[in-house]
């Protein structure tokens, strides 16, 4: 890694992280603090999600229930929403570290340094890292801070629980940014990143809720790395998580190799 290059980097892109990071802190905030207004109503509510079919329980991931703030907050929050703001981080922020650079000419200038491809790429997979631990800090933070102020002592969240919840959301992010990435590093066109990064990530993200919809198409789940997340059966113990977590992060350290190898081999229009 080129330490040079890396502080020039996150100089660069603070501010953009820091957007994501603040934007993630401010909607976990707005969880805790909506949900004493759903507590107080909260039978008339699992009522109502009782009486909802399984597949769009599932797919909502409302099984948890609004009885509890923990369950409020999986579902809620880290179900769907959350998802959607870090998947659009990994993909924007891959594309911009690599494919940006090759597109714009920029790449140029950064290998006439005398560094090595490898060092580069590795350096800017470094900036994504960083990048996402700084997301999932602030969140993870804010979720504390958020019982804190809205709900009510440290002592009685269950912060094991949403500790956990919180790592297994960073572990897919991990696995989601490693694919992004290496879609950027072999291409020479910024749109085409971008296009082909969010096809591929959406595309498994509606397979995984697709899957929960039905019994019968349930198989589609085992073709996405998604179903390997589940924070409501995180919070409620229902989850064996050894081997998914295992899954993502060997997904996650495949594909930064891989576009970190293959970037150092191919052609590019310098």
């Amino acid at each position: 890694m080129n330490s040079a290059l890396y502080k020039h980097m996150m100089k660069i892109h603070i501010k953009g992280m820091m957007n994501y990071a603040f934007g993630s802190a401010f909607y976990i905030l707005l969880m805790f603090w909506l949900f004493p207004s759903f507590a107080g109503n909260n039978a008339a509510l699992d009522e109502l999600i009782k009486s909802l079919p399984p597949g769009m329980t599932n797919a909502f991931n409302l099984g948890s229930g609004f009885g509890t703030v923990e369950g409020f907050i999986s579902g809620e929050y880290y179900g769907l929403l959350l998802v959607l703001i870090v998947s659009i981080f990994c993909i924007l922020f891959s594309t911009q570290l690599m494919a940006k650079l090759v597109d714009q000419g920029s790449m140029a200038y950064l290998l006439a340094t005398p560094t090595t491809r490898g060092k580069v790429a590795m350096t800017q997979a470094a900036v994504f890292v960083t990048g996402l631990l700084s997301i999932m800090a602030v969140t993870t933070l804010c979720g504390f801070a958020g019982y804190a102020l809205f709900i009510g002592q440290l002592s009685d969240f269950h912060g094991a629980a949403y500790l956990r919840m919180n790592l297994a959301a960073l572990l897919l992010f991990f696995a989601v940014g490693g694919i992004a990435f290496l879609v950027s590093s072999l291409a020479n066109d910024e749109k085409k990143a971008l296009g082909i990064s969010a096809v591929l990530t959406f595309g498994f993200f509606s397979l995984d809720f697709i899957g929960k919809l039905s019994e019968k198409i349930n198989w589609l789940r085992n073709l996405t790395y998604f179903s390997l997340y589940d924070p409501s059966g995180i919070i409620g113990g229902q989850t064996e998580t050894a081997l998914a977590w295992s899954v993502l992060i060997m997904i996650g350290l495949v594909t930064f190799a891989a576009g970190i190898a293959l970037f150092r081999k191919r052609d590019l229009p310098l």
